[in-house]
């Protein structure tokens, strides 16, 4: 298998700037998951790797080895489209089997290859099959099998699962992990879906306007994000955001939301939001640290009071909500401990998990 590594890499279409200066170390057998908005420039990374765009400035090295003049077939590497791209008059084993026969393998190795894939992927009743007598899910994987059977360096996944229902693409999330685990090799992976990239990724790469917004684990995108952008996106139902003031009073800091509500600053945060002191912010927390008021003693819990807006039952918990000043916010609570809509609830935010995001930077403090 591979690592690869992108050395500030740029893609200009036009006068369009589609990727600006990337710099990027994928390790062998890491699960990468490059997600982002459309347009902020993923996919372009994804084809640029391949081989597929041609690069503006910068390197794409594969196993230390800069394959920026290497054609795509050379590179050692099998990418997985969203669209099947499958032969129609093919028989499943057929459409597996194609690019090996191309590159003129024996027939006894073609079969070995196509049998050990369908037999990974679970599809070796359907290889007598033609791709119109496969469901959706069956067709990505005959897809996904014509890559394993290369047995490439790096796998290139582009949005594969975005045309599949929602219940089958959380059947296909698990079996790529499987695959994962399975194949131990480098896997890149390109989706919009937050979900997708929290549940597959080793380590996710967010994406905003052609340039990296930050690289982490999914546990370090979801409870430290760096950037409001990043905060923003990862998180489902997303993050609620408040604008509010730092102010000072004493020795004590306050995060102020409006005249008749504010929250004190754990004292291990003193330090960091001293620079926030009389300047305008915004308050972030998740749906799940804003909940229904609930029996505590710890100084990180406060509680206040709102007027229910809207509420959406979701089995467990029913997401409730309200306005406070200018803010829709939503938070996860017990449904039998909600009010009703135009009623006042008592709310418990968890000021651990508060995130103070500076306007004029967009970064989290």
């Amino acid at each position: 298998m591979a690592d690869v590594s992108l050395k500030n890499l740029h893609k200009t279409f036009d006068i369009t700037e589609a990727v600006r200066g990337i710099n990027l170390d994928i390790v062998d057998n890491e699960f990468l998951v490059l997600v982002g908005p459309s347009g902020c420039g993923k996919s372009t990374v994804l084809r640029l790797i391949a081989g597929l765009e041609e690069i503006t400035e910068g390197n794409v090295l594969i196993e230390g080895n800069i394959v920026n003049d290497i054609p795509p077939k050379d590179r050692d590497i099998a990418m997985v489209f969203q669209s099947y791209a499958l032969y129609p008059h093919m028989t499943v084993y057929e459409n597996m089997s194609f690019g090996l026969r191309l590159r003129k393998y024996s027939k006894n190795e073609i079969n070995k290859r196509v049998l050990d894939a369908a037999k990974i992927l679970n599809i070796s009743e359907l290889l007598d099959r033609r791709p119109k007598q496969l469901s959706g899910g069956q067709r990505q994987r005959v897809a996904m099998g014509r890559a394993i059977v290369r047995n490439p360096k790096v796998f290139l996944f582009d949005e594969p699962l975005s045309n599949l229902d929602a219940k089958m693409r959380g059947q296909m999330r698990t079996e790529i992990k499987k695959l994962h685990q399975h194949l131990k090799t480098t896997i890149i992976y390109v989706t919009h879906d937050q979900v997708e990239a929290m549940t597959l990724a080793d380590r996710i790469v967010v994406m905003n306007d052609g340039i990296i917004e930050q690289v982490g684990t999914p546990d370090e995108m979801y409870n430290a994000p760096k950037t409001h952008f990043v905060a923003s996106f990862i998180g489902s139902p997303s993050m609620n955001f408040i604008p509010c003031q730092v102010i000072k009073t004493n020795e004590d800091l306050y995060i102020k939301i409006n005249d008749k509500l504010y929250f004190s600053v754990p004292k291990e945060r003193l330090d960091r939001y001293k620079v926030l002191i009389n300047k305008e912010a915004i308050l972030g927390i998740r749906p799940e640290h804003l909940t229904n008021a609930k029996q505590h003693i710890h100084d990180m819990y406060e509680d206040f009071n709102a007027k229910v807006k809207v509420l959406e039952p979701m089995g467990m918990d029913t997401m409730v909500f309200f306005d406070i000043s200018e803010a829709e916010v939503c938070a996860r609570c017990d449904p039998k401990s909600v009010g009703k809509v135009q009623s006042d609830m008592t709310f418990t935010i968890d000021k651990s998990q508060i995130h103070l995001i500076d306007i004029k930077t967009n970064k989290v403090i």
